[in-house]
């Protein structure tokens, strides 16, 4: 991972940067499906867990040739009046690593006790027993809420970013990124 883009929120008075950011980042994942790569992390340089947000910057990592070929797929066609593009550009020296991953809640108690009733072929008392309503945990982390393509149901994509590493980890990403171990560049 040698270089970056940077893409910027513009300001707009009619959307907030949470909602352009929703809609970059939908466009962001369609692309990483579409193009089937794993070469491309992301990293918000604004995120913040106080107050939370993920900022108004986005930032693509990994090979310049990847980049290149992301870039030129125009999948940031219909954001162009709401974004700024920079890059590739070759990542500082010295920069820091970091772990940026997604995080799922487990936050619906009637969900999770279905799934246990599935699983265990229990009955429903007992399962209500297993998960008390208090069960579900609440994050407090940033997220893009994102529409399923398959479902056509809403979810937060939660984003929790790793402690600063001075040596990178190797890996892939998924389809959002975001990876569990890899890293990418943090300045």
């Amino acid at each position: 991972m040698d270089h970056y883009v940077e893409i910027r929120l513009l300001p707009d008075p009619e959307f907030a940067p949470s909602m352009l950011m929703n809609a970059l980042f939908a466009k962001l994942h369609r692309a990483l499906v579409d193009l089937n790569t794993t070469a491309v992390g992301v990293s918000f340089p604004g995120y913040s867990l106080d107050p939370l947000s993920l900022g108004e910057h986005l930032r693509l990592h990994g090979q310049a040739s990847e980049l290149a070929r992301m870039m030129s797929y125009n999948w940031l066609r219909g954001m162009r009046d709401h974004t700024e593009a920079q890059g590739p550009t070759s990542i500082p020296t010295g920069a820091v690593h970091r772990v940026v991953r997604r995080v799922q809640a487990k936050s619906n108690p009637e969900r999770l006790r279905r799934r246990l009733i599935k699983r265990k072929g229990i009955d429903n008392d007992a399962a209500r027993e297993a998960i008390p309503d208090q069960a579900g945990k609440l994050l407090n982390l940033p997220f893009v809420t994102l529409k399923s393509q398959s479902s056509g149901q809403t979810f937060r994509l939660f984003i929790e970013q790793g402690a600063a590493s001075p040596e990178p980890t190797l890996g892939c990403f998924g389809h959002y990124g975001l990876s569990r171990g890899a890293t990418v560049p943090w300045f």
